[in-house]
């Protein structure tokens, strides 16, 4: 583990972000400009932030995929730049652990600068963790910033917090969430308001002889793309004890048998000896597959037990499921490599 951590400077309003796409994946061509147009605007307009736009965010899948040394120095450019205080990435992939043997540590280590993104941008994160800087896991400009029919008023407060504040402090539960994907290659759609639904609020698991209050740096993000750093031995974490695992699930919506199967690889790779896993709300449904009320709980409930049973085969943590990271809405944009306070007798997860 690093000897320290940096939070990079936080932005102050009028500041320049840079705007990226250092996730790939084939086949995705490039995404429609009024979904772009779009989340510029609310940078703009709700946060009042200068974006400027990478050449990455013009080019298809394809070819990003093919060129992934691009992608890294392009990366490096904005770290370096002075006038850039923030890289946003547009949305994730499913390749970026192919970025990083063309990333220089040095850059990343030497110009701290705020990074958010989420999904596949967990590896990024796991490189600057490596290199003592702190990302955020959330803040993706087309899922997040961009979400249809208006930024929800919790990301909105988070993401602000994110943005402009040194910590992002108590993180309180959300009272709704959605999964559903409205079709952004439709204009219409972006006015449109996803079907929200109310939650049961998170989940607390505290074993009999556990700790009950856990203090300690968070890892993480993607559980596929965590699991995929293990089986590469790339980018993982120095050291694992106490500390606080982030994990949630994407639209792939793996099985409750591959969430236990890649929580197990963790656990024999003795990675579950930490003192708290968060784990985000899991998303039961995606635009290529459609799901009823009782089909998405009954999916919830099998991961929730999955990872819970998995965890406690290896580690009295505390475990908290149903968070607000991930790849449901609304987001808090949680630090990786931060710290965190879990602390089960109040119930209260504090960064």
């Amino acid at each position: 583990m690093p000897e320290t951590f940096t939070v990079p400077p936080a932005l102050d309003p009028g500041d320049t972000i840079a705007v990226v796409r250092p996730a790939a994946a084939a086949g995705t061509g490039r995404y429609p400009d009024h979904l772009l147009e779009l989340g510029l605007d609310r940078l703009r307009q709700g946060f009042d932030l200068d974006p400027v736009v990478y050449d990455s965010v013009e080019k298809d899948g394809d070819w990003l995929y093919h060129n992934p040394s691009f992608r890294a120095r392009e990366l490096e450019r904005a770290f370096r730049d002075p006038d850039v205080r923030g890289v946003v990435a547009v949305i994730g992939g499913n390749d970026q652990i192919r970025v990083l043997p063309h990333l220089d540590g040095e850059v990343i280590r030497e110009h701290p600068t705020r990074f958010y993104g989420s999904s596949d941008n967990s590896s990024f994160a796991a490189f600057c963790r490596r290199r003592g800087v702190v990302t955020f896991y959330g803040g993706d400009l087309f899922t997040d910033v961009a979400e249809p029919g208006g930024i929800n008023e919790y990301s909105r407060e988070y993401l602000r917090r994110a943005y402009f504040a040194d910590s992002l402090g108590t993180v309180r539960e959300a009272e709704r969430f959605t999964d559903q994907d409205l079709d952004w290659n439709d204009p219409a759609n972006l006015d449109r308001d996803p079907e929200y639904e109310t939650t049961e609020g998170r989940r607390w698991h505290v074993a009999d002889d556990g700790p009950a209050r856990v203090d300690g740096r968070t890892w993480g993000g993607s559980l596929e793309v965590t699991y995929s750093h293990f089986a590469a031995d790339r980018a993982l974490p120095a050291d694992t004890d106490g500390s606080v695992l982030l994990l949630e699930t994407s639209e792939e919506m793996p099985s409750a048998g591959t969430v236990r199967r890649m929580v197990t690889a963790l656990g024999q790779r003795s990675a579950l000896d930490v003192g708290a896993v968060l784990v985000g709300r899991a998303k039961a449904r995606s635009h290529l597959e459609e799901r009823s009320p009782d089909e998405r709980a009954a999916y919830r409930d099998r991961q929730r037990e999955a990872v819970v049973e998995t965890v406690r085969e290896y580690s009295d943590a505390i475990v908290v499921t149903d968070c607000e990271f991930g790849h449901t809405k609304p987001i808090a944009p949680v630090p990786v490599g931060g710290r965190v306070t879990v602390d089960a007798e109040v119930r209260e997860i504090h960064f």
